[in-house]
Order: C-alpha cells, then sequence, then structure tokens
C-alpha cells in the first residue's frame, strides 16, 4: 500500500506540470476540455493530491520507524542509556 500511495503522489505531482499532461488523448477527443485540463488552478488541485498521497504514504511508514514499535525488544520500546548501564 506503501508503495501504491508513493508511486501514485508522485505521478499526480509532476504529470500536471509535463509536457504528457499537455498531449492529452481527452483533450483532443473533446476540446472543450482542453481549456480545462490546462488551467493552472486544475494542475495544482491534481498536484494537491499527488501531496495528499505522499503524505499518506509517510503515515503508512511511521509506525515503522518509530521507536515505540520495536519487536525484538521487549517491552516494544528500547532501553533508556540509563537503564542499559552495568554497575560493577
Amino acid at each position: 500500500m506503501v508503495a501504491f500511495f508513493l508511486e501514485v503522489g508522485l505521478l499526480l505531482i509532476v504529470l500536471p506540470w509535463s509536457s504528457f499532461w499537455d498531449r492529452n488523448y481527452f483533450a483532443y477527443a473533446w476540446p472543450g476540455i482542453r481549456p480545462l485540463l490546462t488551467n493552472n488552478f486544475v494542475r495544482g488541485a491534481v498536484s494537491g493530491l499527488g501531496v495528499l498521497n505522499l503524505v499518506a504514504a509517510f503515515a503508512e511508514l511511521m509506525p515503522i520507524f518509530s521507536r515505540g514499535d520495536r519487536q525484538d525488544v521487549p517491552g516494544g520500546r528500547m532501553p533508556d542509556s540509563a537503564d542499559s548501564r552495568i554497575e560493577p
């Protein structure tokens, strides 16, 4: 799911501002929607959806990299440096 969110997010951010967006099949098939597709506000809205997808991807990744979700340490958290000292 994370890979999907990342991929779609990056595509939605980049594609509206590329020449691929201007050479769209739908813009040639229906010339009436060409002004809508080339409008900068529409391009910005599509890029905004891409940013939301990236935020969703990073939200899915956060539990993986967070400190409190360690499975190899009893109790699910890393010991503090004061807890790991060995007293002679």
